[in-house]
């Protein structure tokens, strides 16, 4: 088997090896594509047989001595070719035209360029032409550029490997494209070994679950599986004024969802005990002392590298006082505990870090037993370590953290944990702050922790998203180290992959003015036909829907018609509309008539209409009210700097109404269903139909562009289309 490898960033690309390839594929040679501009030679192509490595001029003359019957002998012909080529690549426009005048007085009576088959000289002077912009200006503006050398090479590009090449490389650039914000699993984690690596996901149980804390927690999953070892669940609950039960039951539900087991969890609480031992040998070691600044000294004391007063206390009286924040005297509650590492190192987190504080309210899980807890920088290290966890994989954002890290390990003498830091995730427009987001639900702008606009994992599902997508976009990450801000349209156009196969078609109309039409030729009595709720897939099931000589359509749809034209009634026919239809500016289209034309071509006409039965609906089933909701970003602005306030940056309007009125078939829908409703887009049911409440239904973002816009933001470019007139005019100018 023999490889060309080619780098698709090139300039130039590297058309004739690629081109080689495809010609040579039924001789097992295989086109490797590389997102580089270069590859590690330097070239932009290279051909691998076994161990070795060709480029350039070797990479031909291997091809032609490994594939002589198929590609001829290496000649002088070939070589003097080869020359031409490479002319072509470094030709301006006037050498150019020497060039092709040359090659085409050659081909005057010739078919290829050595011998009398397709060899590498053909292939080579194809792919420089090929690459050459002005060649290729030429060819375009059907300038002369020889008619023996346009023969030869409109000869060349029908070759169907040719033509199979030039698909494979759009498709791998196209690929590329698709892959920008991904990541890969190709990771060295550090002394890993096939059924000894544990890993841990460890959330505190102060909010609820969020698209990145999902990442986090299925990363740690796949690389526990990988190597066939184990992932650890642990709630990191050493701050009582943050944590409730609540919140951790809702995290183990949600992890579960995603398909993370969390039957058996630990929590860091469960080595209060040994933390605090540890706590204690440091203060002896003299690594640790008692400190009772007040905070905001202690911040700017930080901040400029300056010692605390305390930084020197003996061992004896940080026991001391150590013990008074234990029993939480009044004295004792006025210092935290602080790790004596540095007081001016560039690395912040080094400078004497707290590791204890005190709280005196009580534990949810442990109650009054404790008056003081360690902080996660201190505590996790260790328990890390006490769990068993070989390898701590958490998010870039604790990259200062990790000399920390490492030093707790040290200085408390336990077992070390290799650490391997990925990329957060982080979306435009989006708040994965914990505190950023309570203030959302503390100020009423959202309806709680599973709000629609929320990034949580239970706000996104309640918004449409499936698991099955979210997972795999996730994985599609990998455990990339490249901080990306990410657009939500690759999510939210994976999940229409997911629910678009599945999802039951349905019909509402926007209820405002809706227009009454009356159809000429439909049978005068009403009646039930079954439909398939998706026509590509008879599995979803039938609908029921009612014909009648009379229909609603939308106002919209109404004022956009015509005296006379031919429309499509979507699951019924073509109608054409009465030629007395008028309408008038400024008045709704109360009432108009359609003949029905069954025999006409739905393929023919430009407008698709949905509609329902104005009649008939007492018998078959009363239509369903139904409220249409959508949603806009919380935020107006795409990345939240440091200095901005929440408050000057929240959209002024983010949730959108809309009352329409719908088949019978929606009475049927179950919270969490998720449909289409026909012209209008994938919905989820938030609210069920019944006998005093409404059907209320959130729009799914699609992923494409206009869906996925900030509603708020002016500064988008709004495309606009020239009036027809407007626009024939200018082409008649040549504007």
């Amino acid at each position: 088997m023999a490889s060309i490898v080619i780098a698709h960033k090139a300039s130039p690309l590297a058309y004739a090896p690629l081109t080689l390839a495809y010609y040579l594929k039924s001789q097992s040679v295989e086109a490797k594509f590389e997102d580089v501009a270069t590859l590690k030679d330097g070239s932009n192509a290279q051909l691998i047989i076994g161990s070795e490595t060709f480029v350039g001029d070797d990479l031909y003359k291997q091809l032609s001595t490994k594939f002589a019957d198929t590609l001829g002998e290496f000649t002088a012909d070939v070589e003097k070719a080869l020359a031409q080529a490479q002319a072509i690549y470094a030709s301006d426009f006037k050498s150019l035209n020497a060039i092709t005048s040359e090659l085409n007085h050659y081909l005057t009576l010739r078919s290829f360029f050595a011998g009398y088959k397709l060899s590498v000289a053909d292939f080579a002077i194809f792919g420089a032409l090929k690459a050459n912009a002005v060649f290729n200006r030429h060819l375009k503006t059907n300038q002369d550029v020889g008619v023996h050398l346009l023969r030869w090479f409109q000869f060349i590009a029908s070759l169907d490997c040719v033509k199979e090449a030039f698909v494979a490389l759009q498709q791998s650039v196209e690929s590329v494209k698709e892959r920008k914000d991904q990541g890969s699993f190709d990771i060295d984690l550090k002394g890993a070994k096939i059924g000894e690596v544990v890993t841990r996901f460890p959330p505190e149980p102060s909010g609820y679950l969020h698209i990145g804390h999902a990442k986090a927690a299925l990363l740690n999953q796949y690389f526990a599986e990988t190597y066939k070892g184990k992932m650890i669940v642990r709630f990191d609950d050493t701050n009582p004024s943050k944590e409730k039960v609540e919140y951790e039951n809702s995290i183990k539900e949600d992890l579960k969802l995603i398909g993370v087991d969390s039957d058996n969890v630990t929590h860091t609480s469960d080595y209060f005990d040994q933390l605090y031992e540890h706590a204690l040998q440091l203060i002896k070691k003299g690594l640790a002392y008692a400190d009772d600044t007040d905070q905001a000294t202690m911040r700017d004391q930080r901040m400029h590298g300056v010692a605390s007063k305390n930084r020197d206390n003996s061992v004896e009286e940080n026991l001391r006082r150590f013990e008074e924040m234990t029993k939480a005297t009044e004295f004792g509650q006025t210092n935290c505990l602080r790790a004596k590492i540095s007081v001016d190192n560039k690395n912040k987190a080094l400078r004497d870090p707290v590791i204890y504080r005190c709280n005196l309210l009580p534990h949810h899980l442990v109650g009054d037993k404790w008056k003081v807890y360690p902080t996660y920088d201190f505590a996790c290290p260790i328990v890390d370590s006490l769990e068993g966890v070989t390898h701590a994989l958490r998010t870039n954002e604790y990259r200062d953290r990790n000399p920390q890290y490492e030093w707790m390990l040290e200085s408390t003498g336990v077992r070390k944990v290799h650490i391997w830091d990925f990329s957060r995730m982080n979306f435009v427009y989006t708040l994965l702050s914990k505190r950023k987001l309570q203030w959302f639900v503390d100020q009423g702008l959202v309806t709680g922790w599973d709000d629609p606009r929320f990034p949580t994992v239970r706000g996104i599902r309640r918004r449409g998203m499936t698991i099955e997508a979210l997972k795999q976009y996730i994985l599609m990450q990998g455990a990339s180290q490249n901080v990306l801000m990410l657009e939500w349209d690759k999510l939210w156009a994976l999940n229409k992959k997911v629910i678009d196969p599945v999802a039951p078609r349905h019909t509402a109309l926007i209820k405002d003015n809706l227009c009454k039409v009356t159809i000429v030729g439909a049978p005068e009595k009403p009646y039930v036909k079954e439909m398939p709720k998706h026509k590509k897939n008879p599995e979803v099931g039938n609908k029921k829907t009612v014909f009648a000589a009379t229909i609603y359509i939308e106002q919209e749809d109404a004022k956009s018609l015509e005296a006379g034209e031919e429309v499509t009634l979507m699951d019924w026919g073509n109608a054409i509309v009465s030629k007395d239809f008028k309408t008038e500016e400024g008045k709704p289209v109360e009432s108009l008539s359609m003949e029905l034309h069954l025999e006409g071509d739905f393929k023919k006409t430009k407008k698709k209409l949905t509609w329902l039965a104005a009649e008939g609906q007492e018998e078959f089933g009363k239509l369903v009210d139904v409220e249409l909701l959508d949603y806009d970003y919380l935020i107006t602005k795409k990345k939240l700097e440091e200095d901005d306030e929440i408050k000057d940056v929240v959209t002024p309007v983010t949730e959108f109404k809309s009352l329409a009125v719908g088949s019978a078939n929606l009475a049927e829908l179950k919270v969490g269903d998720i449909i289409q409703l026909e012209r209008k887009g994938y919905y989820i049911v938030d609210q069920a139909a019944s006998h005093d409440s409404i059907l209320k239904v959130i729009r799914i973002p699609d992923g494409k562009a206009t869906s996925m816009a900030s509603k708020a933001d002016d500064s988008q470019p709004k495309k606009t289309k020239a009036p027809k007139k407007e626009k024939k005019a200018k082409e008649q100018k040549g504007q």
